[in-house]
């Protein structure tokens, strides 16, 4: 039987979301408790990877085990998982269901704030300069004209393409906090930091529309704005074909 797993978690003390052999991280904590409980070796699959320091409001992968779990194991997982992650459903899906390669969309949120405050000290990205919202969220407008984001990814990386189909990129103020939302239907390595530094030069008043799409076109790296810091990086939501789960599930 294969579940999906929903769960959330403070990325400050992880090296991403996959093992690593040196660092921790989040898979391994998450395969090893699991594992605990049930009482053999747990492999589990993630919609996604995420980067060191990045955080996951929802964040979806899948396991199979055969026999039928027990009704309170998300009660027991939870207590078992360390403060800084939580499990929130586990729901039987179709044998064939991927938490990666069935999701339809994935969306991020990136928090700025422009004055000091020790609680967003790990939570959100500090910066003072004045910037000019207005103009960000133009050049994130033009994000949609495009398809390939190789300039915004990560160098060395083993992806086939670059193709990415960007649905929605807008910047927003919660109070104090500016937020940026994007959703596509995938992400490459580092392309949503890279993108919120390139936005932020343009805030800046350092880039132009006019840059911003000739460093699309470019296809490099080089040319982009610099990755923003992960501590404000969130993975906010996934979506999925209904028809995938079986049941409500366990939560």
């Amino acid at each position: 039987m294969r579940y999906f797993i929903q769960l959330s978690f403070f990325g400050k003390h992880y090296h991403g979301w996959q093992r690593q052999p040196e660092d921790l991280s989040v898979q391994e904590v998450l395969e090893d408790r699991l594992g605990t409980l049930l009482g053999n070796r747990v492999d589990i699959v993630a919609a996604g990877r995420t980067d060191a320091g990045v955080h996951a409001r929802f964040m979806m992968a899948h396991f199979d085990w055969e026999p039928p779990l027990r009704e309170d194991l998300l009660h027991r997982l939870n207590a078992f998982l360390p403060d800084d992650i939580a499990v929130q459903h586990i729901r039987p899906v179709k044998p064939e269901a991927h938490a990666r390669f069935d999701a339809l969309s994935r969306t991020y949120q990136y928090r700025l704030v422009q004055h000091k405050d020790p609680f967003e000290q790990d939570r959100a990205c500090y910066l003072i300069h004045p910037l000019d919202f207005d103009a960000m969220n133009a050049a994130a407008f033009l994000l949609l004209e495009f398809s390939d984001f190789k300039a915004f990814s990560r160098v060395h990386t083993d992806v086939k393409t670059f193709i990415c189909d960007i649905r929605h990129a807008k910047w927003e103020q919660e109070g104090d906090t500016w937020i940026f939302t994007i959703t596509a239907d995938r992400f490459l390595r580092n392309m949503v930091r890279a993108l919120v530094g390139t936005l932020l030069e343009v805030g800046k008043g350092k880039m132009s529309l006019q840059d911003v799409k000739s460093i699309i076109k470019s296809r490099d790296r080089s040319r982009a704005g610099a990755s923003v810091p992960a501590k404000g990086l969130y993975l906010t939501g996934i979506t999925y074909p209904e028809d995938i789960y079986l049941t409500h599930g366990e939560g």
